[in-house]
């Protein structure tokens, strides 16, 4: 799968992914990753890419010159008639779990991170075609964001993950938190790991993971449990 990040600052991205499990994927090639420079696409000889906004008001506002030529360089380079183009904002729609595995089927995305005041209306209507946000707050940028979802989204493509089934073992899968993990020593301060890990009868330990999943879910985020009673109430 292809990531093409448009950026004030490419070496933030580059650096915050080309780490762990996403380093590695990039390496053995199941993910690509490239970060492009919208400042290397202006045509001002002293690299500005932002400007007053008309009417007034407070801060700048990037140009669209700038941001569409990088456009036009990333959609050159993916050699492909039309591919999503995600601009991080907070008027966007929230970004999820099932957004992230709906995404996660996408043969390659580009995202738009902006920065001052925001981005020139025109170019967002000639070239975004999705709007997202990670949350109800306001970031400096869109790099942070972009990389949320790059790595949500990333874990979901197949041979990311060592192990194939986390990402359908991890919270909010299906709408429910993960169960509590442990590992050795048996006891610690006092606290054991629950029998049921202990006996290797699967059977019990998948109805116990399950059964604390719900119990976690329904105590931490009622709003999730809502969704998983609905879905499992009407699976139609």
């Amino acid at each position: 799968m292809k990531f093409h990040i448009m950026t004030l600052f490419p070496e933030m991205v580059m650096q915050g992914l080309n780490t762990s499990i996403i380093g590695r994927a990039i390496e053995n090639q199941i993910l690509d990753l490239k970060a492009w420079n919208i400042r290397e696409y202006t045509k001002s000889r002293h690299k500005k890419v932002d400007d007053y906004p008309y009417g007034g008001g407070a801060g700048m506002l990037m140009q669209a010159q700038p941001v569409y030529d990088t456009f036009l360089a990333v959609k050159d380079d993916l050699k492909m008639s039309h591919c999503r183009v995600i601009y991080l904002t907070p008027q966007g729609k929230l970004f999820t779990q099932t957004e992230a595995e709906q995404l996660a089927k996408e043969e390659a995305l580009v995202f738009l991170c902006g920065h001052y005041e925001g981005i020139d209306e025109r170019v967002l209507e000639e070239i975004v075609t999705d709007e997202y946000s990670i949350g109800d707050y306001v970031l400096t940028g869109g790099e942070l964001p972009a990389m949320v979802m790059v790595d949500a989204i990333s874990r979901l493509v197949p041979g990311v993950l060592n192990n194939e089934d986390s990402a359908t073992t991890e919270s909010l899968h299906n709408h429910l938190l993960e169960y509590p993990q442990y590992s050795r020593p048996e006891e610690w301060e006092g606290r054991r790991v629950p029998e049921v890990l202990l006996s290797g009868h699967h059977l019990n330990i998948s109805k116990w993971r399950m059964e604390q999943s719900i119990l976690r879910t329904k105590e931490k985020r009622p709003d999730l449990y809502k969704k998983y009673k609905k879905v499992k109430d009407n699976p139609l």
